[in-house]
């Protein structure tokens, strides 16, 4: 994954380079990467962890623009969740596509510069263990509940039934919404190392998946 943001902020460098003789660039490019906070199940069972961001979009304005986002979010739990509820080699991630608008600050003090964002998104939440059978009334898990799990007589909170647990996706629909500093390159004035907090939200079936990522990346 770092290889991968890496390969990015390096073509991203070499694309601003070439944009930085205009003053107002009609297209917007962000790449970046950094620490995440989770929420709710995710603070169960991840904690904190890492992700990385790449987009593009359209500047209708100095003020208003749109961009489409791709996100990847690990969701490895914490070694002491995979060991006291029984997911050994538990491996994990949250990836979406999400639509958003970009509003930014139209007052700048020096080279820094504000902006909020705000979108709507596609979430694809995905969980994996190496495939083990359940006997017929194991003992459930709560980290369990990302696996779609079946029970007897469909009682949660009862024995589970015999079954394979494995991999398990869930697709939703969700929401995001932030905002960041930026601070202007000398070299390339069209181009800004950015830090932004943003909150996602995705209402899977099996409950809400919300996190916290804290970016710092390359706008330009």
């Amino acid at each position: 994954m770092s290889n991968r943001i890496f390969l990015l902020l390096v073509f991203c460098g070499i694309a601003a380079s070439a944009s930085a003789q205009s003053d107002f660039n009609r297209f917007n490019f962000t790449v970046g990467g950094g620490y995440g906070i989770g929420r709710g199940d995710v603070a169960s069972f991840v904690g904190a962890s890492d992700h990385g961001v790449v987009g593009g979009g359209v500047n209708f304005s100095r003020l208003f623009g749109i961009d489409a986002e791709y996100m990847y979010y690990n969701l490895n739990f914490r070694p002491s969740v995979m060991q006291s509820q029984s997911l050994s080699d538990q491996s994990g991630q949250m990836q979406s596509i999400s639509l958003n608008g970009i509003v930014t600050v139209p007052r700048h003090y020096g080279k820094l510069g504000a902006y909020g964002i705000f979108g709507v998104g596609f979430y694809r939440r995905r969980v994996s263990i190496p495939n083990r059978f359940l006997q017929a009334g194991t003992t459930y898990q709560p980290a369990w509940r990302w696996w779609d799990l079946t029970w007897v007589n469909n009682i949660p909170g009862g024995q589970l039934n015999a079954q394979n647990m494995s991999s398990n996706s869930k697709d939703a629909g969700g929401f995001n919404y932030g905002g960041g500093v930026t601070y202007r390159l000398n070299h390339l004035h069209n181009s800004k190392v950015y830090i932004e907090y943003r909150y996602h939200r995705a209402y899977q079936s099996d409950g809400k998946t919300i996190v916290w990522p804290i970016t710092i990346g390359l706008r330009w």
